[in-house]
């Protein structure tokens, strides 16, 4: 990801409602992890994730193949490594838990950063994916935030069992506002993701995707797919 990009995402996501609700999902499924460990959070441009890693108790390394990531996240006060999710740079079975959230979506070889995942986590570890659902969503914000494809969830499950996981769970998110997001990017010439949207809207935005918690939607087309599974 262009380090632009990066520097944009880590000025607005502490109040951006996509972000901030992503942020939730993690601590819903680290609360259910049971005891914390060692955690590595893979693509981690500013460390937003490694944070929500670190209040929860865990021993957190964030990696990312950016200089510019590594730099803002180590300014935060993260303990961060320059690393390339297809050899990443750390024994086998070194981790409890691996976040991956929105990064084999900018892969092109996304079965081996699923295969290195899985050799740096020890055995009954968890990993936790989130990735861009559905092709047919394909648009300019894809093409401006380095995308190489979205994924299905047949073609997620399919890689990620290819690389040896057993998957405990995968369903969508971001499902109420599917269509919103379908309409807004027929039209879009950019990311989404590039500013923080008016205070108003992002509060109404958010009161959609935090509803989204309650509903029996995760089983929908939604606009991502999150994925836990763990090392047999």
């Amino acid at each position: 990801m262009r380090s632009a990009v990066i520097r944009r995402m880590t000025e607005v996501e502490d109040r951006h409602w996509w972000f901030r609700e992503k942020r939730n999902l993690l601590a819903r499924e680290l609360r259910r992890l049971g005891p914390a460990g060692r955690a590595l959070d893979i693509g981690a441009a500013g460390g937003g994730n490694s944070r929500v890693l670190l209040e929860h108790g865990w021993t957190t390394v964030a990696g990312d193949l950016s200089e510019t990531a590594v730099a803002i996240a180590r300014a935060r006060g993260l303990d961060a490594v320059r690393a390339d999710a297809r050899e990443l740079p750390w024994q086998e079975s070194t981790f409890d838990l691996v976040t991956a959230f929105e990064v084999l979506e900018h892969i092109d070889e996304d079965d081996r950063a699923a295969a290195e995942i899985l050799r740096v986590l020890r055995p009954g570890g968890t990993a936790l994916f989130t990735v861009p659902a559905d092709m047919r969503l394909w648009s300019a914000h894809d093409e401006a935030v380095n995308h190489v494809r979205r994924y299905s969830r047949a073609g997620l499950a399919r890689l990620v069992e290819g690389a040896g996981f057993a998957i405990d769970r995968l369903w969508s998110w971001n499902v109420l506002l599917r269509p919103v997001v379908a309409r807004h990017r027929r039209h879009s010439t950019g990311s989404d993701l590039d500013a923080a949207p008016p205070a108003l809207v992002n509060a109404c935005l958010s009161g959609i995707i935090v509803a989204e918690r309650y509903l029996p939607v995760k089983s929908l087309n939604g606009v991502s797919l999150v994925l836990r599974a763990h090392r047999p």
